[in-house]
């Protein structure tokens, strides 16, 4: 797979191996393993990043390079490194700071052996009663004409100039989100495109779930309930969407809460039935809206979701209880809808300016 990153890779491995460059990518499946994880840094910032699992590979093979084994050729008698130093190295880098530990302990590996499946190796050696890791040498040693070639350097560099296009792209996002804002009446129109922009099926997960909130915190800002503990009580409150934690980060949490009503909402990128299901069973099967990054119409996702549960559990009565739990679906168009009903109501610059606060937030922006 060719893409424009493809030659920034070849690039930096001719800097290196010079006419050797060529066949090293062909024969390092490493190499390319990364360029399918860099396809997306002529994406804009909006686009899945993969930081995780390539950094999952910066910090093994730079703590590999730091230590000389890529000169020495004594790594089989290292003793590993500690996953607590690989930990806090990965959330030091950009747009590193809230990963987990999914990609070091297992995602890596797990996504690479989808890809080569027939390599007997992974990229992480780990020994889980000791808490150590090595990153297999057999990925960044190629061996050519009897000649070895360590690409372990070139990794590292290759990683090092995909993350700084891809802050620069992330700074211009920013940057864009604030010019945005300030536009006239008369540019209205730019403005609104560039929000439904951000509600498309490639989006990255982590802006699909800022752009979510931000429409709905305002969607749902000025409906009120009525709320109380006795009728004397009784109060009108406006509904108000919260945050809960951090966006993408797989921690087990609901992403969104809504007072007074303790409306749940949780944001997917998919119809996987599991996933559906371990979100409601992870809250005791309380009532979930999810909001899905999907183009398909409502009734048709209740009625995959639906006979994917029937699929898995052949008794209807727990099929009808999972499904009782999903309280609403609100997908792509619907979003897209909501928005364009709060811009008419002129909450297009809050809406804008919720977006811009929280990507700051998540992505750590003030860093840069």
């Amino acid at each position: 797979m060719e893409h424009i990153f493809t030659k920034d890779i070849k690039r930096i491995l001719i800097d290196e191996f010079e006419d050797k460059a060529e066949i090293i990518y062909s024969l390092c499946p490493i190499l390319q393993y990364i360029n399918l994880k860099t396809k997306s840094v002529d994406r804009s910032s909006k686009s899945r990043s993969n930081y995780g699992n390539l950094y999952a590979i910066y910090v093994l093979v730079e703590d590999y390079v730091k230590k000389g084994f890529n000169k020495s050729g004594k790594y089989k008698d290292y003793e590993g490194a500690r996953f607590k130093d690989l930990f806090m190295r990965q959330r030091e880098l950009p747009f590193g700071e809230k990963l987990q530990n999914h990609a070091l302990n297992h995602r890596l590996n797990e996504e690479f052996r989808k890809y080569f499946p027939t390599l007997n190796y992974e990229p992480i050696i780990r020994d889980t009663q000791e808490n150590k890791y090595w990153f297999n040498e057999n990925l960044l040693i190629c061996r050519i004409d009897n000649q070895e070639y360590n690409i372990a350097v070139s990794i590292i560099k290759i990683i090092d100039e995909y993350i700084e296009r891809k802050q620069k792209a992330f700074i211009n996002f920013i940057k864009y989100c604030e010019q945005i804002m300030g536009f006239q009446y008369t540019e209205n129109q730019l403005a609104v495109n560039f929000v439904i922009e951000l509600l498309s099926p490639n989006v990255d997960a982590r802006i699909f779930e800022i752009v979510s909130y931000s429409i709905l915190k305002y969607y749902y800002h000025n409906q009120t309930v009525f709320f109380g503990f006795d009728l004397k009580s009784l109060k009108q409150e406006n509904l108000i969407l919260y945050k809960t934690g951090r966006t993408n980060a797989n921690d087990g949490g609901i992403d969104f809460v809504m007072r007074p009503t303790g409306r749940f909402f949780q944001v997917t990128e998919t119809t996987d039935i599991k996933k559906y299901f371990l979100d409601i069973d992870k809250v005791e099967r309380y009532p979930i809206t999810f909001v899905i990054k999907s183009n398909e119409d409502i009734r048709e996702l209740r009625d995959k979701i639906r006979e994917k549960a029937s699929e898995q559990y052949p008794i209807n009565a727990i099929v009808e209880k999972y499904m009782n739990c999903i309280e609403e679906l609100i997908n792509l168009p619907i979003l897209i809808q909501y928005f364009k009903k709060e811009n008419n109501a002129g909450y297009l610059k809050d809406i804008v300016n919720e977006i811009v606060k929280q990507s700051k937030l998540e992505f750590n922006y003030e860093s840069y």
